[in-house]
């Protein structure tokens, strides 16, 4: 039994050993090129652009004479546009938020009841769809229940004008937003 022990302790420090010496062997330096189809179809390689988040980086607080503003996106760092991203926090701000997630462009209120019609209550869910500022860039979804009388809350269908109107009403906002923005820069 002494023995086995003795084994296996030497296999044990033999293989620890082995995977120290073979963690400090740095992998060949290795450039990959990939192939790219050129305007006329024929594949060209060229290197990949570095890093996860592009050549620049990843921009958090974006600062003045900054290349991530690029078309009037108004980028800042996040994942969509940054002026439809504040507007729809400014439009929803009365409502309280669930979730708010910056790099994928969605934001979930909880449910609001208006103070008015104490028997409905209104949740909202945005989807910011891209970088850039356009009428298409926000989706809004909205979600409506009616208190009945011994059954509770029940969902019921909301004005089907609603979703339209909010992303109008972001859209405005968002407008203003940029205005402002680039009579502050001027």
């Amino acid at each position: 039994m002494k023995n086995t022990t003795h084994t296996t302790l030497k296999l044990l420090c033999l293989a620890l050993s082995s995977s120290f010496i073979l963690s400090a062997c740095g992998g060949p330096n290795v450039e990959y090129n990939y192939p790219r189809r050129g305007a006329s179809g024929v594949p060209t390689y060229e290197k990949e652009k570095p890093g996860i988040f592009g050549e620049g980086g990843l921009t958090i607080f974006n600062s003045e004479g900054s290349s991530s503003n690029k078309n009037g996106g108004g980028s800042s760092g996040i994942g969509v546009n940054s002026f439809l991203w504040r507007a729809s926090l400014d439009t929803v701000a009365f409502m309280p938020l669930v979730s708010a997630d910056p790099f994928g462009g969605v934001i979930l209120t909880d449910w609001y009841g208006p103070p008015d019609s104490v028997n409905e209550r209104y949740k909202i869910t945005l989807f910011i769809l891209g970088t850039a500022l356009r009428s298409d860039g926000i989706r809004a979804q909205v979600f409506k229940q009616e208190r009945s009388a011994g059954a509770g809350w029940k969902d019921v269908r909301p004005d089907e004008t609603l979703d339209r109107e909010l992303e109008d009403a972001i859209l405005t906002r968002a407008r203003q937003l940029r205005i402002t923005s680039a009579q502050k820069t001027k």
